[in-house]
């Protein structure tokens, strides 16, 4: 038997009152990530602290990303 792996759709609060959607197989390691700053890029970036104020488990990726 196959397990397949759980996916989650994130809502992140940011400082600014601002939020970002995302998914990820690990919410909590992406909100992490978010708050240390690991991309300049992210949206999330400049408007750190941010906090996971949401997450919901998909078996699919369409269906997180709908």
């Amino acid at each position: 038997m196959r397990s397949h792996k759980l996916l989650y759709l994130y809502i992140l609060r940011c400082s600014d009152v601002t939020y970002y959607v995302g998914v990820s197989n690990n919410p909590e390691r992406r909100l992490l990530q978010n708050n240390i700053g690991v991309n300049k890029d992210a949206y999330t970036y400049s408007r750190r602290p941010v906090e996971l104020v949401y997450a919901e488990s998909f078996s699919d990726f369409n269906l997180a990303i709908n």
